[in-house]
């Protein structure tokens, strides 16, 4: 079922240039520009031509040609009963797999932008240490912990405490990372044919964890936030079983969610009998600097049937394979049968060792979020100096900078980049459905010493971008990236 997107959504194009172009030209190039960057999420329907009419104050000749020529481009199309349907032309994209080969080693001169992960903390090898010395008592047992070892369902509860949210070692299932809990829910919760509500963009290792489950994925865009009217919108007509977001330091863009809007959006969900899929990897990493903010609530907090993701990779170290899913003791059984059908658990040692680098996150997380500050601004301000036309807004948390080029180039800049050495991931890869041509996402969770070479490089990638022959690129072609395909994190 597509969503219609509201004309006064489209009242900034009244604003675009027409310098001797006719105006149907000029309104069809703006809404294709909209598709390609992200703003209209493929299969949304426009307004009917008297509404846009109305709205941009143009002739009703203006709007029908426009639309005739988006369709004659192959970037919209006519449904009897539903209007006029943005798309993009071409075949569909290929799928490629987020578990491919990667560069987990690059040489002196290769960079890799394409993990937002960085390197272990200084007290990993100390909370080693303490877990080798505990493992000797484990390993009388059989080793195996379905749900998670006990202590550490205990101290995943009160971090959720310690945030405000009643929370028991009952409400915590421990799983193998963060992307196994979205595996896990997706399994125990979706069935095919199941429409599944998910921001664009969003992290893309989850939207094949849902198409894996055969799910219907409803687009929603949040390029500039999360509005609630969309939502609202998205769920009275399509009644999604789930709804995944990630509030918190959204990747790519970084964007934090206010209270109120996860209240609000939590009441919407609630309404709608859609059960929302928090992803909160990021929540930890707020690089505001002030350490007395008051930071939002979990969205639990507002939703008592939010399933909850968490994960040590992020704050800790991605080496540390344990996440968790925090979630209500009446869905713990059926998370649990789901995650047997993946996995009888996690490593003992690793989740030993997570609970060592738990009773110490304070610190760890601290030192994490003033290394990351910097690193933060000395990637921003490269991209300023040597990447002028660049935009993004410096993220209030999280680990990556969501770029915005001029033009929609980022498939051949990240082509380019890996010729040079510099390994970067464009938007498309992040986009439900396509779009996103004019974006690539940067981390700044790596060695900053590496940041100028890099940032060099991509002018360079840019440059030669830019000489290409022009031509309108298709954001659904194939992505690839070289002789691999990227694990993206």
């Amino acid at each position: 079922m597509s969503l219609r997107i509201p004309a006064a959504k489209l009242a900034p194009l009244k604003d675009l240039p027409v310098e001797g172009t006719a105006a149907y030209r000029v309104l069809a190039g703006g809404i294709r520009d909209w598709l390609m960057d992200g703003r209209l999420v493929p299969g949304t329907v426009l307004p009917s031509e008297r509404a846009l009419t109305a709205t941009l104050g143009v002739s009703r000749t203006t709007v029908t040609r426009a639309y005739q020529e988006l369709v004659k481009e192959g970037y919209a199309a006519t449904r009897r009963g539903s209007g006029t349907v943005v798309r993009f032309p071409g075949a569909g994209p290929r799928r490629l797999s987020p578990f491919g080969p990667q560069l987990t080693d690059p040489t002196d001169d290769q960079v890799d932008f394409t993990c937002a992960a960085s390197a272990a903390p200084p007290g990993l090898m100390g909370a080693v240490e303490a877990a080798m010395c505990e493992l000797g008592a484990h390993a009388r047992g059989i080793g195996y912990h379905p749900r998670g070892m006990p202590a550490l369902r205990e101290a995943v509860a009160q971090r959720y405490r310690d945030r405000g949210v009643p929370t028991s070692a009952e409400n915590i299932l421990i799983v193998p990372g963060a992307l196994a809990g979205a595996a896990v829910v997706a399994r125990a919760r979706v069935r095919a044919g199941d429409r599944v509500l998910i921001e664009s963009p969003t992290y893309p290792n989850v939207t094949e964890a849902l198409r894996a489950e055969r799910a219907r994925l409803v687009g929603i865009g949040v390029a500039g936030g999360w509005h609630g009217a969309e939502i609202a919108q998205a769920v009275a007509r399509t009644r999604p079983r789930l709804a995944f977001l990630i509030p918190d330091y959204h990747n790519p863009t970084g964007t934090l969610m206010d209270d109120a809007t996860r209240a609000e959006i939590a009441q919407i969900l609630d309404a709608g009998e859609s059960t929302a899929v928090i992803d909160e990897t990021m929540a930890e990493l707020d690089l505001s600097g002030d350490d007395g903010l008051a930071r939002p609530a979990p969205f639990a907090a507002y939703s008592a049937s939010a399933l909850t993701i968490g994960s040590m990779s992020k704050s800790f170290w991605g080496g540390i394979r344990v996440g968790w899913i925090r979630a209500p003791r009446h869905d713990m059984e059926a998370l649990h049968a789901a995650s047997l059908t993946f996995s009888l658990g996690c490593s003992a040692l690793d989740e030993l060792v997570a609970v060592h680098l738990l009773a110490d996150a304070e610190h760890i997380v601290a030192a994490r979020r003033a290394a990351l500050r910097q690193a933060r601004d000395s990637l921003a301000g490269l991209l300023r100096t040597h990447l002028p036309t660049w935009e993004f807004t410096l993220p209030p948390g999280g680990l990556t900078l969501w770029c915005r080029l001029p033009e929609p180039v980022a498939v051949t800049v990240a082509a380019e980049a890996e010729r040079l050495g510099v390994y970067v991931v464009p938007g498309v890869r992040f986009a439900v459905g396509g779009g996103m041509a004019h974006h690539v996402r940067l981390p700044y969770a790596g060695d900053p010493a590496t940041f100028l070479g890099a940032v060099e490089r991509l002018r360079s990638a840019y440059d030669a971008a830019l000489r290409a022959p022009s031509s309108l690129p298709t954001p659904r072609d194939p992505v690839t990236l070289g002789e691999r395909d990227a694990l993206i994190a």
